[in-house]
């Protein structure tokens, strides 16, 4: 006769088990739930931090999370991005939100090892002691200028 091949996860099942399809279906099904867990909590955060957004959804789908609704205005929108895009798990924002009262985009800036608000205000302002801005368009993420970690995305707004 011979050798013959099959593949072990087709057919019927008699050794009990789920086949892979079924061990697929589980696991995406315990990953949205996963996933609407974090979307809430996200939202949550936002309104706990007072960020004013009509209609905020927040919707997560791998690494990716997608913002839809109405912002007040674009420092709150750009502040929304960052609490959601700075959170575990989170690689890619698609930020869909609408602004109520458009302003000028700040600037992000990705904190380095080494990185303090004052090296981070030179760069940008050209002077370190600017850092007050950086750290005031940041709150209420930020509560405290010292506490920025590598990794960290933050707002740059322009000056005035």
């Amino acid at each position: 006769m011979g050798l013959f091949s099959f593949i072990k996860d087709a057919g019927a099942k008699i050794f009990g088990g789920k086949t892979a399809a079924e061990k697929a279906a589980e696991a995406a099904a315990e990953e949205r739930k996963i996933a609407e867990v974090a979307e809430k909590k996200l939202e949550e955060t936002v309104n706990d931090l007072q960020l004013q957004v009509e209609d905020l959804n927040i919707h997560i789908s791998g690494d990716m999370a997608t913002i839809t609704g109405a912002a007040f205005d674009q420092t709150t929108k750009e502040k929304v991005v960052l609490v959601v895009g700075n959170s575990v798990g989170i690689a890619t924002v698609d930020d869909q939100m609408t602004v109520e009262n458009p302003e000028p985009e700040a600037q992000f800036h990705t904190v380095a090892s080494g990185d303090t608000l004052g090296k981070i205000a030179k760069k940008f302002y050209g002077n370190a002691m600017k850092y007050p801005v950086i750290f005031e368009a940041n709150k209420p993420m930020l509560k405290d200028p010292d506490l920025i970690y590598p990794g960290q995305v933050l707002r740059i707004p322009h000056l005035d």
